[in-house]
């Protein structure tokens, strides 16, 4: 049926809805659930249901409804009404919160929840959800519409509809913190930092806009503003737990992480059961080292609510615990409850996954690994397509004519080293072995450089040429300036050694604009058997971005657009790109730690053999496991679940042949 005649017939349908014919609407609604892909379909019938109290029904509907794209938040909040109807109001509570935790603009979501939380005699929380019921009913409806429009993914529309409400109303904060939100999300960072500051001008009593300014500021790499700004709101209202906080997590940026430590103590002198501080302090000690201290942070956090899923997944990315019996029937009762929200199924799933493998239960593991992929994709707005378009363009315009020709372009900066490459691919190891080196710097996974790029590709959405081909009509000190904001940008990451480490692994995407800019950078391409790094990535739960681990086919065939890529860059600039094979350093520590030591121009020292002593805050993933010495282990975990890969295989194709 023709998008335009299906919206025809769910309009009637809505009509007979609102008018109290249900079994009417049933009737209509049923040659479309069997031929059409509407959720709008599927949402009116799980009201119908809901009203002729054809219960069992209604939640089929809504299970449903619940893995299609789109305004899942709508779903919850029926389910919630569902939940009410059944006489369930525990369920319906844990339902509308879902509901607005994935669409904030869900009045009737907050009605309820205030509603519900008076019967069960909890006042300050009734308290902060008809706060936001106040503050959502003095919202302007366009804006509300904005929100709504956020929910659903669809960034385009709120953006032309936010700038529409702007033009008329130039002074509205409420208006400029939802573009800033925007501005976020596009990765548009700059945008969002001025609209937030500028908001600030005409609302300076407003926190939640500085609060949002702490947070563009951290994305921005600007953590010494932003613990500034986060040090100030905390000074202003010390007895503010959220306040106190933020500062702790921008302390955690500014690498303090025992300051933050004791932060957290403080605030769990005042709730000493909450379960998100008690997961803080719990990824702080790790980054220190202490995991023991923090696994028991993370234990009490899950007594103190086990419906936290994040919790357990802390410890399973501990990659070294093991859960007992109790813990994992826990997990397998929650993750299948209704009322969980679709990020606490998602880290159950992985850390299920995790429990399952570490018993050698590689069916069960693999069915939650799959189910938690599953869940995470669904929440998500990659689109494979376009990546391949991406990267296809990076090899279209990038050509040695454009090297070439740029002789003596960019700063003359020596000091930074990529590592680029797919995560789980070892790049935190040769990180560690790098930073072990008196003359290197270890730091983050640097967001610089694909901030750059976004805000080039920006330039050209808004009519220059599209990046990277706009990069022509950059001048020579153009070139230079961008180079010396990225070095400068960078500094605060930086202890004082003469070379530093960026290991942004998607930097790979954007070689061709480091070498502009940074022509005398080094960029080390961490490699790993295909199958194995694919596989890693695929079990393994990204804080965020990396998107594209979230489907067999689509890590496929990313792997795949890499691959084509570098081999690119080793066409177009040969010998500019040293790749390091996982599976050689494992197999020869020594060799590789001289050949990436002598690649990068520095004499070789014992301390990077003996990488796993080396004390400093490892972030990523791998934390743990760097700390150990070098084993082959992980080589062919893989294998274990070679049965369910299939579709991994087929989309990686030729490149996992001999």
């Amino acid at each position: 049926m023709a998008d335009t005649a299906l919206n025809a017939s769910l309009s009637l349908i809505q009509e007979k809805v609102s008018a109290g014919q249900f079994a009417s609407a049933l009737d209509d609604l049923r040659p479309l659930l069997d031929s059409a892909t509407s959720t709008e379909a599927l949402y009116m019938s799980a009201v119908c249901y809901r009203y002729l109290k054809r219960y069992e029904e209604a939640q089929r509907a809504l299970s449903a409804l619940k893995s299609r794209a789109g305004d899942r938040g709508r779903a919850y909040q029926e389910q919630g009404h569902l939940d009410l109807a059944r006489n369930r109001p525990q369920q319906a509570l844990a339902a509308f919160a879902n509901a607005t935790q994935l669409n904030p603009a869900l009045v009737a979501s907050w009605q309820n929840q205030a509603r519900i939380l008076t019967i069960l005699q909890r006042p300050e929380d009734a308290q902060q959800a008809d706060a936001q019921v106040r503050r959502l009913q003095a919202l302007a409806k366009p804006l509300l519409a904005v929100m709504d429009l956020l929910a659903q993914g669809k960034l385009g529309k709120a953006e032309a509809l936010c700038r529409k409400f702007l033009r008329a109303h130039p002074t509205d904060v409420e208006a400029m913190r939802l573009l800033a939100g925007i501005a976020v999300q596009f990765g548009v960072l700059e945008d969002a930092e001025y609209l937030l500051e500028s908001a600030s001008e005409f609302d300076g009593a407003n926190t939640q806009l500085k609060v949002d300014l702490v947070d563009v500021l951290r994305k921005r790499q600007k953590f010494s503003e932003a613990q500034a700004l986060a040090e100030s709101l905390y000074r202003r209202s010390p007895d503010n737990v959220q306040l106190k906080s933020l500062f702790a997590i921008e302390e955690m940026q500014m690498g303090r992480y025992d300051h933050a430590v004791t932060l957290f103590d403080e605030i769990l002198e005042v709730m000493p059961n909450d379960p998100i501080t008690l997961t803080s302090k719990g990824h702080a000690l790790k980054t220190l080292g202490h995991q023991q201290p923090a696994i028991a942070s993370y234990r009490a956090a899950v007594r103190s609510d086990p419906w936290y899923g994040e919790a357990y997944y802390a410890m399973s990315n501990l990659k070294t615990y093991r859960f007992d019996d109790d813990e994992l029937s826990a997990m397998q009762a929650y993750e299948v409850r209704e009322e969980i929200s679709p990020m606490g199924a998602v880290h159950f799933c992985f850390a299920l996954g995790k429990a399952f493998e570490d018993r050698k239960d590689f069916h069960e593991s693999f069915r939650y690994y799959r189910k938690g992929n599953a869940l995470k994709r669904e929440l998500s707005n990659y689109d494979p397509d376009q990546m391949s378009e991406d990267l296809k363009a990076q090899r279209n315009y990038f050509v040695s004519d454009v090297f070439q020709g740029r002789t003596g372009a960019g700063t003359l900066s020596r000091d930074p080293i990529f590592i680029v490459g797919l995560p789980r691919a070892g790049s935190t190891l040769l990180e560690q072995i790098l930073s072990s080196h008196s003359a290197v710097d270890g730091t983050l996974e640097l967001p610089n450089i694909l901030s750059m790029a976004q805000k080039l590709r920006r330039r050209g959405r808004e009519g220059a040429e599209p990046y990277p081909a706009l990069l022509s009509e950059l001048k020579d000190d153009e070139l230079a300036g961008l180079g010396e904001q990225y070095i400068s940008d960078t500094r605060i990451h930086r202890k004082g050694a003469p070379y530093f480490i960026d290991k942004m692994p998607n930097n790979f995407r954007h070689i061709g604009l480091i070498k502009l800019i940074l022509p005398n950078a080094k960029i080390i391409d961490a490699r790993r058997d295909p199958m194995a790094c694919c596989f890693s990535g695929f079990k393994q739960l990204f804080a965020e971005g990396q998107e594209f681990t979230y489907d067999l086919t689509d890590l496929g065939c990313y792997y795949r657009d890499y691959l084509m890529l570098m081999d690119h860059w080793d066409t177009v600039i040969p010998g500019e790109v040293l790749r390091v094979d996982y599976e050689d350093v494992v197999d020869d520590l020594e060799k590789e730690v001289r050949r990436l030591l002598d690649f990068c121009g520095l004499p070789f020292e014992e301390a990077c053999l003996n990488f796993h002593q080396t004390k400093r805050a490892v972030r990523t993933a791998s934390s743990e496991q760097v700390r150990r010495p070098i084993y082959s282990e992980g080589l062919e975990q893989w294998v274990n679940y070679e049965a369910f890969l299939e579709p991994l295989r087929k989309a990686l194709a030729s490149e996992i042949e001999p």
